[in-house]
């Protein structure tokens, strides 16, 4: 009687087993099983609306499964996020999510959470014998290219303008960073400043004259030094209701 491994269900031949029949058994366990499991390449129709669960069978001679491939890639025209149920048989998979219609495809064991994977990803999968889950969680370097990845319902960047990538890697708030919503921003080295509104209290002496203060476009000589002396002191200039320049 055939017995057969535990996760490729390969064909575990006996003594004497099999005689005149032990090439065709063998070429079965090389041809079909580790070929797959090792190189195989696999498209898998995902059904819409229902599971589609996959299985790896046993036989004394080893026939095709697609559970056994290394990469599956998953197509179909899908309405809505789908399943694609796996045996619990130990083993890595490549996964392609290549479907149409925008939806996510979870791979996992029947009964079990799995992992999600979205339209348009390609992952790295194992099968730990219990469930699906991610079969790497470290990258020890990263080389992005000058094009990133569309996010969902968000816009793609394919390229940077001059000076962006150097901003990005300053930290909020420091000269030279991107000023940011609700946050610190970042010290321009340089700056024209229009349309301008509130109070003129953090003008810098002698800068007055560049900045329109309360619909003043252009000052006189000497004013923007003058704006920036404390009322009542020599050199400022004369208030309403309020202590004069001397």
């Amino acid at each position: 009687m055939p017995t057969y491994s535990t996760n490729l269900q390969l064909t575990l031949q006996a003594t004497g087993e099999n005689s005149g029949t032990w090439g065709t058994v063998t070429n079965g366990n090389l041809q079909t099983v580790l070929e797959q499991a090792i190189a195989g390449y696999q498209t898998q129709a995902i059904t819409d609306g229902v599971d589609t669960t996959l299985t790896i069978s046993s036989s004394n001679v080893p026939t095709s499964a697609v559970a056994r491939n290394m990469f599956i890639e998953m197509t179909g025209a899908l309405t809505g996020a789908r399943n694609m149920v796996v045996p619990t048989n130990k083993k890595l998979y490549f996964v392609y999510n290549n479907t149409t219609g925008g939806q996510a495809v979870t791979v996992k064991v029947s009964g079990q959470t799995g992992v999600s994977v979205p339209n348009g990803a390609k992952v790295l999968l194992v099968c730990n014998g219990t469930d699906i889950v991610a079969a790497t969680s470290y990258v020890p370097s990263l080389t992005l290219g000058s094009a990133l990845p569309v996010a969902s319902g968000g816009t793609g960047i394919t390229s940077f303008g001059t000076g962006v990538a150097p901003a990005l890697g300053v930290n909020v708030g420091s000269a030279g960073a991107f000023v940011t919503f609700n946050g610190a921003g970042g010290t321009p080295s340089s700056m024209t400043a229009t349309n301008l509104t509130g109070t003129a209290a953090g003008l810098t002496a002698g800068t007055a004259s560049a900045v329109a203060v309360g619909g003043i476009t252009g000052l006189g000589t000497g004013v923007g030094a003058a704006l920036a002396l404390n009322v009542g002191s020599a050199g400022a200039p004369v208030t309403f209701n309020g202590a004069g320049g001397t």
